[in-house]
């Protein structure tokens, strides 16, 4: 087969510097110096991580913060999954593309909305409640472990609900039938009936949202972190970007290792669950037909106000309450006297260069990235598929490492490796190449699920009938199966990019000048900087550069039979 090493020398070369950022991040925990230094290892970082008291309440933290959101995603999405695909509810083309805008919404964007209504000084709704109630406090405060857990459990249930929606739309109807058949109604057929029947989908996606948010940066850091509240995500941006001393790349390596193997055990178990899911299989090609559960007026009543309260309270209400500090001096409740201060002044101050520069370095990145990551991955999944090389297996196996590791670790390995390891190779340290670099391997994992996928179902005999003909692989690759495979890119790219504009975990620890800073990093140095008001005004003109990328994804989105690749 003409070609076929040239695929698998792609893979191996795509597939190097993942295992590679893994090793550094051990290698950091053992490792002590500066730049310059001699190199000295020591065992001290990992002494200290085990007999520091803070660890294990970052630990409880951490784990705390992770259950919530659990918890509140499924809340929401469960039920949202079941009334759209079990039940006649109509309206539900628009459900599905306000779950999918939700899913795309960046998470600094709700936090800062979050903030603004429920922070125990200035939140709107406990301003309120204290001068209605005479209260001494605020009755609700986001700046806690539970509050934190709800803003990422909201934004979360989005990604919840497409994992969960399949579950339900491949289920057989017929044991639920005969439930109602025996007397149960609705609620006691969910209960005992299709609750337990997609339990390994539930679980399943409760184990991908719990490893979300072990490593989970955005809501930590921007209601968290001011309050001294840690996670390990924002325990180990800590220790990489202190404020009065030299960074601990040991510590930050040390922590992050920890924070590797969990989120390795936890996608184990998220396999395992997934292997063991044959149990409760309920499809069969005999007499299925779907019928859905006539709700009648007064459920689809009962629904659209479950349905109307969790978009209005997970997106609407921060956005609006974004629009309302972006318009003020500094932050307050509505009132007439309130009203007489709003104006663009927070719009007219925003350091617009900057925010072209970031504009333009973020655009960059959404056709570099994708486009890059693609091609990469057509190799590694061909490989995968196609190659029939014993070892094939393994590849798959890397490549969905990147989903298992948090992306801020992979940033911090590749920032050590720029100062320390490459520092007199190439220079990457504060340029817009190391973004493409990091952003490119950390979705790896994405675009190869959604390539074998597709390429499992194009059966190998129109390639073998080529290769008869005498054409090289690349030849198949462009007139036979890219074609075939279209669609999926298509959709691969475009949810890539979106992914790309709105990052800032990993652009929290790369972006370290004006070189290769990027419109969230825009938005988070002043809120950082205490600027309150300007990020609001800031986040809105972010979102205003978001909003043609995604009515373009949901324009193609719409079209494509993978739109549920996602999941």
């Amino acid at each position: 087969m003409k070609g076929r090493w040239l695929f698998v020398a792609v893979s191996v070369a795509s597939l190097l510097p993942v295992l590679a950022f893994l090793l550094i991040i051990f290698w950091m925990g053992f490792w002590q110096g500066s730049p310059g230094d001699p190199v000295v290892y020591t065992l001290k970082h990992y002494r200290e991580l085990f007999t520091d008291g803070s660890t294990y309440r970052t630990l409880l933290n951490t784990l705390g913060f992770a259950t919530t959101t659990v918890l509140i995603a499924l809340f929401f999405a469960v039920p949202m999954a079941w009334l759209v695909e079990r039940t006649d509810l109509p309206g539900k083309n628009l459900i599905f593309a306000l779950a999918t805008i939700g899913a795309l919404v960046p998470t600094f964007f709700t936090s800062m909305g979050w903030v603004f209504l429920l922070h125990p000084r200035i939140g709107i709704i406990n301003k309120l409640l204290m001068e209605l109630l005479g209260l001494a406090q605020a009755p609700f405060n986001i700046a806690s472990l539970v509050g934190m857990g709800w803003v990422e459990g909201l934004g979360l249930s989005s990604i919840a609900f497409i994992m969960i929606v399949a579950t339900y739309r491949s289920m057989d109807p017929a044991l639920e039938e005969a439930a109602r058949v025996h007397g149960l109604g609705i609620l006691r057929t969910l209960r005992y009936v299709t609750l337990p029947l997609t339990f390994p989908g539930i679980i399943a996606a409760a184990i991908y949202i719990f490893t979300i948010g072990l490593s989970a940066f955005e809501v930590p850091a921007i209601i968290g972190m001011s309050n001294k509240i840690f996670t390990f995500s924002t325990f180990i941006f800590y220790k990489i970007q202190p404020q009065e001393e030299l960074p601990s790349y040991g510590m930050a390596g040390a922590v992050s290792s920890l924070l590797v193997v969990l989120a390795l055990l936890l996608s184990w178990g998220y396999f395992r669950t997934l292997k063991f899911s044959h149990r409760y299989a309920v499809v069969t090609g005999k007499g299925y037909r779907p019928r859905l559960v006539e709700l009648g007026r007064r459920g689809w009543i009962l629904a659209w106000l479950f349905l109307g309260g969790y978009f209005t309270v997970a997106k609407l209400l921060p956005f609006l309450l974004l629009v309302w500090a972006s318009l003020l001096r500094y932050f307050q409740p509505p009132s007439w006297a309130a009203l007489e201060q709003v104006s663009l002044r927070n719009f007219y101050a925003l350091p617009w260069n900057l925010l072209f520069q970031g504009a333009w370095n973020t655009v960059v990145l959404m056709l570099t990235v994708p486009t890059l990551t693609l091609i990469l991955c057509l190799a590694i999944s061909w490989t995968v598929l196609r190659s029939g090389l014993k070892w094939r297996v393994s590849f798959d196996a890397v490549a969905f490492l990147p989903h298992a590791v948090p992306h801020l670790i992979l940033a911090i390995a590749a920032v050590f490796a720029s100062l320390f390891l490459l520092r007199d190779v190439v220079s990457l340290y504060g340029s817009l190449a190391i973004l493409i670099i990091v952003y490119t391997i950390s979705r790896i994992s994405f675009a190869t699920r959604i390539i074998n996928n597709s390429l499992a179902q194009i059966h190998p005999e129109l390639e073998e009938a080529a290769f008869i003909g005498g054409l090289p692989l690349w030849q198949v690759m462009r007139k036979i199966l890219l074609p075939l495979l279209r669609p999926a890119l298509v959709y691969a790219w475009l949810w890539m990019a979106l992914l790309c504009f709105r990052e800032l975990t990993m652009a929290s620890v790369l972006v370290t000048s004006q070189a290769n800073v990027t419109l969230p990093m825009i938005v988070w140095g002043l809120w950082l900087g205490g600027s309150l008001n300007q990020a609001a005004a800031a986040n809105l003109v972010v979102l205003a550069f978001m909003l043609p990328a995604v009515i373009l994804y949901l324009y193609f989105a719409r079209r494509s039979r993978f739109s549920e690749a996602s999941s």
